[in-house]
């Protein structure tokens, strides 16, 4: 009889899918959140010319994907490891009348051509990859020449008053507060410290990259 092979999954711990997603979907859409991803949505972009095309990696419910696609300047992928996640995104880019080609798949083995993005934006998702050299290769591999990679995260170096000011500007219900803070202390675990991330970096294809710390997260520019 012959052996299976298993490919290794793609992120750690549980996946993000059926009432998991459909939960983490409804928790990131307060109002708070949202005005975040929309001045978001406007600095990371500000400098990219008309028709640059922009990659989020793992982009979840596809919030902050829709927000970008909203300026109606740029060409906007998603590619997202969850099929619900995928499914949910596609729906509230329909809602939002703005077109986003959000598709399934892992972010160490991008189903994309090489040098096909201007920008590849990460956010809340780097921690949780498997393979995290392959990733930023691939991301490397994708990026157009001059292009850059934004890597938004959690990090290692947080303080638990760090962890509780974030959760408090989510302004959730108590409940949802209290699932948040749980989720996101065990999440750190994960995390990488900004010493860790910049070796992470230096023996990947970009050869290093700039970070910037600020409350639970750290900031990392990567650039072809």
């Amino acid at each position: 009889m012959q052996a299976t092979s298993l490919k290794p999954k793609g992120y750690k711990g549980m996946g993000m899918e059926g009432v998991v997603a459909r939960w983490y979907a409804r928790i990131r859409r307060t109002d708070s959140q949202m005005e975040d991803w929309t001045k978001q949505a406007e600095e990371l972009t500000k400098n990219l010319p008309s028709g640059a095309a922009v990659l989020e990696v793992a982009p979840g419910p596809g919030y902050f994907a829709v927000e970008m696609a909203r300026r109606g300047r740029f060409h906007v992928t998603g590619l997202d490891i969850s099929h619900t996640f995928v499914e949910i995104a596609r729906d509230n880019a329909r809602k939002a009348g703005v077109t986003v080609d959000f598709q399934e798949g892992d972010a160490s083995r991008m189903p994309f051509g090489d040098e096909s993005f201007d920008l590849i934006i990460c956010q809340a998702a780097f921690k949780n990859f498997s393979r995290p050299e392959q990733v930023l290769n691939e991301m490397y591999r994708v990026l157009r020449a001059e292009g850059t990679a934004v890597i938004q995260d959690m990090s290692k170096d947080a303080s638990t008053a760090d962890i509780d000011d974030e959760v408090s500007r989510m302004r959730l219900g108590s409940l949802n507060a209290f699932m948040t803070r749980q989720s996101l202390r065990a999440l750190q675990r994960r995390a990488y410290t900004p010493a860790q991330f910049r070796a992470l970096a230096a023996a990947s294809a970009f050869g290093g990259c700039e970070i910037e710390t600020s409350g639970i997260g750290m900031d990392v520019r990567l650039t072809r």
